[in-house]
C-alpha cells in the first residue's frame, strides 16, 4: 500500500524528531506580512529569509496594477498561449522586458522553473553538451535531465575546471553550452562571467545564464550579472525570474530573435502549460516602472542596507563567505545548531531560513539572510544585535572549520 512506503523513510523520521524538538524550521504559517515584517505565530518578525531583494511586493504602484490587471482580464488565462491564453500584455511586457535586458527579444513563462524546464532541452539535443557549474541551481540539474544531450559538470567557479572539459570534449559534441547561475544562490557567489565568455569565445561555444538571483538587482537599474560585467552581447541566453525582484511569479528567457523564436515554439513548459496570470503581468510591468523611474532610490537603498549589514556580520567576526550581493550567508557548521539558531532568531524577533545538507555540502551549513531595499536601518540594527547575541550563545565559528 502506498500508506506504507514511506513511513520508515529516513526524510519521514528526520521530521518527526525535527518536530518533537521544536526544531522544525521549514513550512513556517505566515499569517501576516508587510514587506520587512511578518507575523508568525501572532508575532512579528523581521524578515530577512525573503528574495523580496527590491521591497515592491508592497509598492503601491505595483498593488494598484496587479488590481486593475484582474479587473479587466480576470484571475487567468486559463489556457496556453499557443492557443487561447495569448494576452496583449504578455506581448507588451516582453518587449519591455528585451529592452530593458539589452537582447532583441524575450519569452516570458508561467514560473521561473518552467523557464529552464522549457529552455534548456530545446537547446540540447542527443549530439550536444552541457557544462554545468557544480553550484547551479536545482531548476538547471532537472532541466538538464530533460535534455537528449550529455552534462558534464565543473568544480565551482573554477576556470580550470571548465576549461579542461571544452579541451576534452570540443571535437565530441556539434554544440556546446556553458550553463551556471549569474548569482548563486546558497552563498551569494558572483559568477565569473568575464572569463567564461573569454573561454566561450576561444573554443566557440555558447553561454546560458540562470539570472535568477541577478536580474533586478545587478547592473544599471538591477539589468543583470550581464549587464553588471558589460558582457549582455556575450550571453547567448539569459534567463531570469520574477519570485525575487519582480514581487510576483513567472520567469523570463531572453536572446536573438531566431533563439527566442525556436524556444517559443519548442518548449513544452511553454506550449502545454497555462499563461502567465494577467497580475503577474502587470506586476513585473510596474516593478519595470518604478526601476527605471529617476526619482525612484530603489537600488541606492538596497545597497547602503546590503553594506551596513555586510560591514555589521564582519565587526561581528561571522564568516559570510565573501559575499558581495544582497544574498549574505552566516557559516554554522552543524545541521543542528543551524536549527537551533533559527529557532533562537525566531524567539528573538528575526526570521531567518537554514540552509543544510543535501543543499550545501555536509558540515557546511549556513543561515542565509537576505536583505532589501525597504529594510528600515532601525530593523537592521536590531538584527544585528540578535545576530551577535547568538554568535555568543552557540559559540558560532568565524571561519569555515
Amino acid at each position: 500500500m502506498m500508506n506504507d512506503i514511506f513511513k520508515s523513510h529516513p526524510i519521514i523520521k528526520k521530521v518527526a524528531m525535527l518536530k518533537a524538538n521544536d526544531l522544525y524550521p521549514f513550512f513556517r504559517k505566515i499569517e501576516d506580512s508587510e514587506g520587512t515584517v511578518v507575523k508568525v505565530d501572532g508575532r512579528d518578525l523581521i524578515m530577512v529569509g525573503s528574495n523580496n531583494y527590491l521591497g515592491l511586493t508592497h509598492h503601491p504602484h505595483v498593488k494598484e496594477c496587479a488590481i486593475k490587471a484582474i479587473e479587466k482580464y480576470g484571475t487567468g488565462c486559463t489556457g496556453s498561449r499557443f492557443l487561447n491564453g495569448n494576452l496583449t500584455i504578455h506581448e507588451e511586457l516582453e518587449e519591455k522586458l528585451a529592452t530593458y535586458l539589452g537582447h532583441e527579444k524575450a519569452i516570458v513563462f508561467a514560473t521561473g522553473m518552467q523557464s529552464n524546464l522549457g529552455a534548456i532541452p530545446t537547446i540540447c539535443g542527443p549530439k550536444d553538451l552541457l557544462l554545468f557549474d557544480s553550484e547551479n541551481h536545482a531548476s538547471l540539474i532537472d532541466a538538464s535531465r530533460l535534455a537528449m544531450g550529455t552534462t558534464f559538470k565543473y568544480k565551482h567557479n573554477d576556470m580550470a575546471s571548465l576549461e579542461k572539459l571544452l579541451e576534452e570534449n570540443i571535437n565530441r559534441f556539434k554544440n556546446i553550452t556553458i550553463v551556471a547561475d549569474g548569482i548563486f544562490s546558497m552563498t551569494g557567489d558572483i559568477l565569473k562571467l568575464p572569463e567564461i565568455a573569454q573561454l566561450a569565445e576561444k573554443f566557440g561555444v555558447n553561454i546560458y545564464l540562470d539570472d535568477a538571483h541577478g536580474i533586478g538587482v545587478m547592473g544599471d537599474r538591477g539589468r543583470g550579472t550581464m549587464n553588471h560585467f558589460g558582457l549582455t552581447e556575450k550571453v547567448d541566453i539569459n534567463m531570469g525570474t520574477f519570485s525575487k525582484s519582480f514581487a510576483t511569479v513567472g520567469g523570463v528567457i531572453s536572446g536573438n530573435t531566431e533563439t527566442i523564436d525556436y524556444v517559443k515554439h519548442t518548449a513544452r513548459s511553454f506550449m502545454f502549460s497555462a499563461a502567465m496570470a494577467p497580475s503577474a503581468v502587470a506586476t513585473v510591468s510596474a516593478c519595470l516602472d518604478v526601476i527605471n523611474d529617476p526619482n525612484e532610490n530603489t537600488h541606492e537603498r538596497l545597497w547602503s542596507n546590503v553594506k551596513l549589514v555586510r560591514d555589521g556580520f564582519a565587526e561581528l567576526g561571522f564568516y559570510t563567505y565573501n559575499s558581495k550581493t544582497p544574498i549574505i550567508p552566516i557559516f554554522i557548521g552543524d545541521d543542528i545548531k543551524a536549527m537551533q539558531v533559527t529557532q533562537y532568531l525566531k524567539e528573538m524577533g528575526v526570521f531567518a531560513t537554514p540552509v543544510i545538507s543535501p543543499a550545501v555540502p555536509k558540515g557546511e551549513a549556513l543561515i542565509r539572510t537576505s536583505y532589501m531595499a525597504s529594510h528600515s536601518h532601525e530593523e537592521l540594527g536590531k538584527v544585528l544585535e540578535v545576530f551577535k547575541a547568538a554568535k555568543e550563545k552557540f559559540s558560532i565559528p568565524s571561519g569555515l572549520n
